[in-house]
């Protein structure tokens, strides 16, 4: 496998910091215009940045610019503009997701329902603070959505490149949210099939990480055929192997790196992939044992170092980390079957080893 480049390609052509200019200059114009509605507004105009500005891999907006470039798109700052919005679409994901898995934070800060909870509570104002900061996180996510379109149609670009993206950026947004409903209801229902975690980091993540912003940027370039589906057999593996790692650290990662306590995906009871494995492998001692842990909100340290032990033992950690391996070579095997940009073909597997041998 190609290693990756000393210069990460999210950093490349200057990309973060035209991604970060655009959205800091968009989140400022909107500040002005809320500020100019009520004051009360001003938390929200805080809130938001804060979460869009104070981190954030920039991953989708890279798999968008180098999917561009390779279909021989030209570089412009209104493209760049463009692919930023797909930082709007993940910050809505990610406020609701936490919203709905109970998380107390996100980067090592308090999770946007629990920085207006707190907000509440340090008021004295009335009615329910978690009620508050519940309603206060749905309304910030929805308004996230919404800007992703704004974003999207006001970056300059010619309103007929702008039509021509527009299908794969609706349907991105659209199975983001079947798929976040799909892990929900797996939750409720308990469901540990392999393939039902399959298709659930598939809506969830995979598609809406890679596959659907590389094939927005070769919407924006025109793309022909060939490289669309390249992209697709290329982004699908790839996106899966980037769940599976996200898998991997909510269960073993550092919380110094990821900025999520150590086993919160265990108190959430994520029925992920790397669960499906475990339950699929151990006796019935061991299923008793995860099952009860699962979803455990008052799991504790030791708690998570016994569901640790019991996932390693049953081979289930060897198995994800395989299948990570498996589909990332399957990933970067794609790259080869279509002309593409020799340098946005290296950005394209420097990417992909990036996001699925990171540790945040």
């Amino acid at each position: 496998m190609t290693h990756a480049a000393p210069v990460s390609p999210v950093d490349r052509a200057g990309l973060r910091q035209r991604v970060d200019k655009a959205l800091t200059d968009f989140l400022t114009a909107r500040r002005a215009w809320m500020t100019g509605v009520d004051d009360a507004l001003v938390p929200v105009a805080e809130a938001i940045e804060a979460f869009v500005l104070g981190g954030g891999k920039r991953l989708r907006p890279a798999f968008a610019y180098w999917g561009y470039r390779g279909a021989g798109g030209v570089d412009t700052d209104p493209v760049v503009t463009a692919l930023a919005a797909l930082e709007f679409v993940q910050a809505s994901a990610l406020i609701h997701d936490d919203l709905m898995d109970r998380s107390d934070t996100r980067r090592g800060e308090p999770a946007v329902h629990r920085r207006f909870a707190a907000r509440h509570r340090s008021a004295g104002w009335g009615g329910d603070p978690d009620g508050f900061g519940d309603a206060a996180a749905i309304l910030l996510g929805d308004l996230c959505l919404v800007w992703s379109d704004e974003l999207l149609h006001s970056a300059g670009l010619d309103p007929r490149t702008v039509a021509r993206a527009r299908p794969d950026f609706d349907e991105m947004r659209t199975e983001v949210t079947v798929g976040q409903y799909l892990d929900v209801v797996t939750q409720a229902t308990g469901d540990t099939s392999l393939e039902r975690a399959g298709k659930v980091a598939r809506y969830k993540s995979a598609k809406y990480t890679v596959e659907r912003p590389l094939l927005l940027g070769a919407a924006l370039a025109d793309a022909p055929a060939d490289v669309r589906i390249a992209y697709s057999a290329y982004g699908l593996p790839l996106g899966e192997a980037f769940q599976l790692r996200d898998d991997v650290l909510g269960v073993f990662g550092d919380p110094a790196q990821t900025g999520k306590p150590a086993g919160d995906d265990l108190r959430e009871g994520k029925r992920t992939y790397l669960v499906a494995a475990a339950l699929e492998a151990t006796d019935e001692a061991g299923r008793a044992l995860l099952l009860a842990g699962l979803g455990d909100a008052d799991l504790d340290t030791e708690g998570v170092a016994r569901l640790r032990e019991l996932i390693t033992s049953t081979g289930a950690l060897a198995r994800t980390e395989q299948r990570i391996v498996t589909l990332t070579d399957a990933a970067l095997a794609a790259l080869t079957a279509v002309d593409l940009d020799t340098e946005a073909r290296q950005a394209l597997v420097d990417l992909a080893i990036a996001a699925t041998r990171r540790a945040d």
